[in-house]
């Protein structure tokens, strides 16, 4: 060994451990594979089929070693026996190909005849090797205070910089009911590779904390340049939805109701169905619904972006959320930040009726704001972002932060007995940087 190399390795170990002033060349990230499903239980994810007040769903994934998968559930106490007196359910198994020949198990399992209101514990496994133990809780069956993460397109650099993101989200709102992902969850969406990253940055809040995922164009591919678009084959083994949408969109278009709100998501990728699901908008719109009505999907209604706008779209489902009384429209796609508060016909305005829209990104992959974006009453670029969102039967609270913990816009939606609902812009002066 030469002096050269002997001194090389020395200050190289130095660097590493601090003990010189010195910075090693940034270097890209290097990709690595996602690795191959085991028998131990991964990627498990929570998710609603059904009432979430007496129901609960959960999906994993294992290699083909697992022949028979199984969930068990017992109501959470503080002592370490609660797993004596477990239920378990039998899973649905779903084998799909995966890149390098491998071929994925996933496995749904359902819990029924929940009772309200109440702290699950719960494991899946294959009867030998499980899970650790993971807690939920069933929501509420009377209008009670809420909070949910709302967050835009993670889509690029998902395990490096949209980790942040959620965890961020979840540590300043531990105990948030569920996360909406307004689309474009993966770049790729055939990716198993991406969608590794995508379930590694949530981790076990998955496991805990429903996801409520919206479909994004992204989640769409072609398996050759003359082959129709069509949604991913990971994307129905992987999140148990549910199946109340219009006919050939189940699980891209659903609903549910949760402690005083509706919930609607919308598949804005579909040209040729946007007809078909305001119909369907519209009868959950017109039947009794609670107090609050959140409608979330991918496109815009109203973009931020250059060069982007959506009247398909707007002219499809804008005028059902104004007659209906919708409250607030989540969208993505635009890697950018708008929110305009009750627009009526397309100018920003402080009327009494219509929905508050917001456009949101998470992810690193950003867009500028586009001249002449009148609509929006608060934008912003070059910022990832989440969203915690308070309902309670007197009004909904809405914040926007940064990654690093910055307020960057605030409104509350409020409702008096007779109905009439009230707008409070609660956004913050930005200093120059955030």
């Amino acid at each position: 060994m030469t002096v050269r190399t002997l001194l090389h390795g020395v200050l190289s170990c130095a660097v590493a451990v601090g003990a010189w002033s010195l910075v090693a060349p940034a270097q890209a990230p290097v990709p690595v594979p996602a690795a191959d499903p085991g028998r131990r239980p991964a990627r498990v994810v929570l998710t609603w089929r059904d009432d979430p007040a007496r129901t609960q769903a959960v999906t994993w994934r294992t290699d083909a070693l697992v022949e028979e998968a199984f969930a068990e559930i017992a109501e959470a106490t503080a002592n370490p026996g609660f797993g004596a007196v477990a239920r378990r359910s039998p899973a649905r198994t779903t084998a799909v190909p995966v890149p390098g020949g491998t071929t994925a198990y996933y496995h749904e399992a359902r819990f029924t005849a929940l009772r309200p209101d109440t702290l699950y514990a719960y494991r899946v496994g294959d009867g030998a090797t499980w899970s650790e133990w993971f807690h939920f809780r069933t929501a509420a069956l009377e209008p009670a205070t809420f909070s949910f993460i709302y967050v835009g397109d993670a889509q690029n650099d998902i395990r490096s910089l949209w980790s942040r993101a959620i965890r961020s989200a979840f540590l300043e709102a531990p105990r948030s009911r569920f996360v909406i992902h307004a689309g474009d969850l993966v770049n790729t969406g055939e990716s198993d590779e991406q969608w590794g990253e995508w379930f590694g940055a949530g981790g076990w809040i998955n496991g805990m904390v429903p996801q409520v995922p919206v479909v994004g164009n992204h989640e769409y591919g072609r398996l050759t340049r003359t082959d129709p678009r069509q949604l991913s084959a990971l994307w129905r083994p992987q999140f148990a939805l549910p199946e109340d949408g219009p006919e050939g969109l189940a699980e891209t278009a659903y609903s549910f109701d949760f402690q005083g709100a509706r919930i609607i998501v919308l598949n804005s990728n579909e040209d040729t169905r946007l007809a078909d699901q305001a119909a369907w908008l519209e009868a959950r719109l017109k039947e009794p619904r609670p107090r609050w009505t959140i409608v979330t999907f991918h496109h815009p209604v109203f973009s931020v972006a250059n060069d982007r706008d959506n009247p398909k779209i707007r002219d499809a489902w804008k005028p059902l959320f104004e007659k209906y009384g919708v409250d607030l429209v989540l969208t993505g796609h635009d890697h950018t930040y708008g929110r305009g508060e009750n627009l009526i016909d397309g100018a920003s305005r402080r009327e009494e009726g219509g929905p508050v829209y917001v456009v949101s990104v998470s992810g690193p992959k950003m867009y500028e704001v586009g001249k002449g974006r009148t609509w929006a009453t608060r934008t912003g670029a070059n910022v990832q972002l989440f969203q915690v969102i308070t309902v309670s039967p007197q009004a909904i609270k809405f914040e926007a932060r940064t990654v690093t913990g910055q307020l960057f816009d605030a409104f509350d939606i409020t409702r008096s007995r007779n109905g009439r609902r009230r707008f409070v812009d609660r956004k913050p002066e930005l200093p120059v940087k955030y």
